[in-house]
């Protein structure tokens, strides 16, 4: 069986977003990886990562958020994960992973894009 996956790369107001669907993985993590430091060269600092779609998530994918996450910093800008709550008691798929790993906390997370692209929203605690 062949799991698509892909990035759809959009605008809301001063954010940059990336849907992400599929599995980040090995095989998947460097497609995201260039699409960050795509957005990143061209001078797009406020990046919006959406993994509510993202159903598996090995240590190569959180290497890449964790990469991300150092890479918008040192361009003085903000990243923000949606990882929705959905379905699981303790929240989806890469939260659950996040948090074994114990780096959820470097992460501003919030339950979906609108919430994401407000400039002073409080993100959910971690």
């Amino acid at each position: 069986m062949v799991v698509a996956f892909y990035v759809i790369d959009g605008e809301q107001g001063d954010w940059t977003v990336l849907q992400v669907s599929g599995e980040l993985d090995l095989v998947t993590s460097p497609a995201l990886r260039q699409r960050v430091h795509d957005a990143v060269a061209e001078g797009r600092h406020s990046l919006v990562l959406d993994l509510s779609d993202v159903f598996f998530c090995d240590s190569s994918g959180v290497g890449v958020l964790i990469a991300s996450r150092r890479l918008i910093r040192s361009c003085q800008g903000s990243l923000r994960l949606i990882l929705p709550a959905r379905g699981a008691d303790d929240g989806s798929h890469v939260n659950r992973v996040l948090g074994a790993l114990g780096v959820r906390r470097l992460f501003d997370v919030y339950p979906d894009v609108e919430a994401a692209v407000v400039a002073e929203a409080d993100p959910l605690s971690a």
